[in-house]
């Protein structure tokens, strides 16, 4: 709430927005972190994807819903911390498919997997800005 270089947070917004290629985060079993990229998209305060029902990253999730889901694009970075927790189809807003099929020519298909929404709870924004990522560190809570 104070402190010079804040970013606002329609910045981190448009970061998530923009994003093509994301890094999901999940923990193993044996608590070992599991970093791989995914598509996905940002609508709503929300972040949803799809992954393979058996893959390694829905086992993952299926054990721990906790998760961090981090995008850079040539501005800045942006990290958000929540839960992933799985849709019925129905359930997945109307605006996520199309902004799936925009950004990738794809449909967001649960036929291949499951799709997911993580509810952030905490989102950390950086400038990629030289001179100004050190004060740009930026941390927005999420109350649900």
């Amino acid at each position: 709430t104070a402190g010079n270089g804040l970013l606002p947070w329609e910045g981190a917004v448009e970061r998530l927005t923009a994003g093509h290629n994301y890094i999901l985060s999940t923990t193993k079993p044996d608590g070992r972190p599991h970093a791989m990229p995914i598509w996905g998209v940002w609508v709503e305060n929300r972040f949803y994807f799809s992954t393979g029902a058996e893959s390694r990253k829905a086992r993952n999730l299926a054990s721990n819903p906790h998760c961090a889901v981090s995008v850079e694009i040539a501005q800045g970075t942006v990290i958000v911390e929540g839960e992933a927790s799985i849709l019925s189809p129905d359930a997945v807003p109307v605006q996520a498919y199309d902004a799936y099929q925009t950004q990738y020519g794809w449909a967001l298909d649960p036929q291949m997997g499951p799709i997911y929404v993580v509810r952030p709870q905490t989102v950390f924004g950086f400038s990629n800005v030289p001179g100004e990522f050190t004060n740009s560190a930026t941390r927005w809570k999420f109350a649900d």
